[in-house]
Order: C-alpha cells, then structure tokens, then sequence
C-alpha cells in the first residue's frame, strides 16, 4: 500500500487539479484531508471541464472510491449541488463518494457570519472566499460545532445548531439575518438523502491499506495559506500542509510514499496579504490575462507576480517534497526576460526564511535572478527536451535552487498537457 500527497506550493491555485487527475487514474482511492468547499480544482478531460470544490477529483476516474476527510468541513447543500453538476456533464458518482462522520459541518449561518466578519475587519479583512470555512473551524475549535454524525439524532442535531446560532445572534444581533428554524426544517429533507453517504473513514482506510491499494491525497489551498505556517492572519482555517493530511486522514505517516509539491512557473494568490514579487501593470496584467487568472471558486481575478522561490522553499522545509509538479510554463513562452526570486532583505539584513511577520513580509527587498526567456511554444512538447532549452534551464535553475527534482511540467490545460521527465 502506497499513499501519494499532491500538495500546493504557494499561496494555491496551482493547477493541482490536472496531477490529481492523472494520477487519480493509477488509484483506487482519492481523498480530501482539510478545508471545504472554499477550494477550487478545474480538470479538463475528454473535452470536458469539471470544476471541484468539496469533492476529491478522483471522481473523474471511474474506478476510484472518494474520500472527503474528518479535518474537512462540508455545506451539505452544496455537496449535492456539485454532485448534481457532475451527473448533468454525465459523470456518475454512485457509490463512490463518502464523508467521514467525523467531518464538521458549515451551516447556512457559519457563511453569513463569514460576510459579517470580514465586514468587522474593514481595511485588515482576510479576502476569504464567504464561504463559511473561517467560523465553522472556530465552533470546531470551541468544542461547540456539530459533526456529520450529529445530523442523524434529531434531538441533538437541534439543541446543537440552536446553541450556535443563538451564540452567533448574541454576538451580531440585528445584523445578522438568520432564522434557525429555516435550517432545520432543510435538514429535514436533506437527512434521508445524505445517510449513504457519510461513513465512519477510521476502518474505511484501514481496510484500503490491508488490500494494498494505491491512495491519492489531493491538498485543498496550500502550504502560504496554511493556518500555522502561512501569511497569517491572510490564510484559511485549516492545515494546508502534510500536517493537515495526518490529522485529517487516518492513514499513519508510514503509508506515505511520495509527497509532491505543486508550484506554479509564477506566483499568484487571491484575496489581501502580502505579496512580495507581485507585479502591476505591464507584467502583471499579461501574466493575469495570458494564465487566465481568475479564481474557480470565487470568479476574482488573481493577482499576479515572478515566481518566489523563498516562498517555495519555505514550503519545502515545511512539507518535505520528493518531486515538484511545475505548473503553467506555457503562460512564460512570449517572455523576453524572467525574474526569480532568490532572498529577502529587511533594514539591510538578509533573512535566512521566510518571515512570520506580516508588517515584515510587507517591506522586504527581493533579490531577483534575471534568466532568458525562450519565446517559443512550449503546448505542443511530448518530452523534456522537446522543450526549449531556456525553458529547460529556468526548471533546472528552480530544481538546483530548491533541492526537489521538477519529475512533471504543465504546458497547457488539458489532461494530455503535462510533460513528464
């Protein structure tokens, strides 16, 4: 029994959908460990796009059970919102989809209380996609949220989401409009519909790892957003990283094989937060229009900079890679020049990492090394040296930097776009 970790490497929005995919095709089973349906995963195959959010992309293998893990929360109406997107593009899910019943779940007024809270922070909000992540990880935290095992034992289901919503009116008054009679009269309805669903994981990936079967942990967000080793406060909730996967899944770190960091050829993030090599105009905008740049989950447009290699590296000594998927080469082919950067100063000081601070972050100088780009297309490769040789040189340059082997390179969007070494 083999377990595969398919992590991002920035700030998200890597591309970590098209890895998933392929090597969700070589599984038999596929997991989500942490967040919710705040992430967003695009797979394009046989001339069709689906887009994730809470479901694991192994769905578009056939022959692969999907896992939605206990460090992940889940808004049940738009669980089966995604379910019924998929069978409408032919995609049948039956009996391979499950949601442990340990997972915490995000109720209608955990995203309404998002939107007041970012309200609250006013200039310092986080950018959070308003989808309730933040306080269903709090009522999480305080011991007082409600678990998908809670949703089958009426009594306690009601008493449970009355408390927090009573918690939350207390807290917002007025401003927050809210009946929790609405929300339990729609999990009347949702609970006969949900029961085939959640499953206690703990001996469902027992038994997978007694039949020796070859597990795909697919990373929500990533490794800059992680809630400990992250651009906090401008993170998500969860652990992003490896740690995330161990707690989230109950699979042992002795199963894990290969954990695989995915890094776009650039650096981009959505939402507030520092951003040390983001550019504006000129190069900004090109990378933003020419990677179409625009979040799955939110329809925001990214903000675009060179890619950070401080930032990688940082996610490197936190996550451990064996191998590096670098994504989007193909947006860098009408360059004349690339920038990549290599250090930060702060007051004249060279910093050995990444900082924790983000008054710090916001006032680094990056050293930049200057590289040729190649101004060739780089879609059509097949092969490593199919692609040009400055091409080349830029992946061999971040390898050297980092220390990671780059095994697969993204030229394009499709399943088949995807160079491996």
């Amino acid at each position: 029994m083999s377990v595969t970790v398919v992590l991002g490497a920035q700030w998200g929005d890597e591309g970590k959908g098209k890895l998933a995919d392929i090597l969700a095709h070589e599984s038999q089973l596929c997991c989500r460990a942490q967040g919710g349906n705040n992430a967003g995963h695009t797979i394009v195959a046989n001339g069709i796009t689906y887009d994730f959010h809470i479901l694991p992309s192994g769905l578009v293998n056939p022959g692969c059970i999907n896992v939605i893990g206990s460090g992940c929360v889940v808004h049940v109406p738009s669980f089966f919102k995604e379910l019924e997107e998929l069978d409408k593009k032919g995609l049948n899910t039956q009996g391979r989809i499950y949601i442990s019943d340990r997972a915490h779940v995000v109720f209608d007024v955990h995203q309404l209380v998002d939107g007041l809270e970012e309200v609250e922070l006013g200039r310092g909000s986080i950018g959070t996609t308003k989808k309730g992540i933040g306080p269903a990880y709090s009522t999480k935290m305080t011991r007082s949220g409600l678990r998908m095992c809670d949703l089958f034992d009426e009594e306690i289901f009601e008493t449970k989401l009355r408390r927090v919503a009573d918690g939350f009116q207390k807290r917002f008054g007025d401003l927050l409009k809210y009946n929790v009679e609405d929300e339990i009269a729609k999990f009347k309805e949702l609970r006969p519909k949900l029961q085939e669903y959640v499953v206690d994981q703990v001996p469902l990936l027992a038994s997978a790892k007694e039949k020796n079967a070859k597990i795909l942990v697919e990373g929500a967000n990533a490794i800059m957003l992680d809630i400990d080793y992250g651009t906090y406060p401008f993170v998500t909730s969860s652990n992003t990283g490896l740690g995330g996967v161990l707690t989230g899944l109950s699979l042992g770190w002795r199963s894990i094989k290969e954990v695989i960091g995915v890094v776009k050829a650039y650096t981009t993030r959505v939402g507030s937060g520092p951003f040390p090599t983001e550019q504006f105009e000129e190069i900004g905008e090109k990378l933003q229009s020419v990677g179409h740049e625009v979040g799955v989950t939110t329809g925001r447009k990214r903000r675009c900079g060179w890619l950070d290699l401080v930032v990688v590296k940082h996610s490197h000594a936190c996550n451990d890679y064996t191998a590096i998927n670098l994504t989007k080469l193909d947006v860098l082919d009408d360059f004349d020049e690339l920038k990549v950067a290599t250090s930060y100063s702060y007051q004249g000081q060279k910093l050995e990492g990444f900082p924790a601070n983000p008054e710090v972050l916001a006032k680094v100088e990056v050293t930049y090394e200057t590289l040729p780009g190649w101004k060739k297309p780089t879609t059509g490769a097949k092969s490593y040296y199919d692609l040009p040789s400055q091409a080349r040189k830029y992946i061999e340059f971040i390898e050297q930097f980092v220390g990671v082997k780059v095994k697969w390179i993204g030229v394009g969007p499709a399943r088949d776009h995807m160079v491996s070494r």
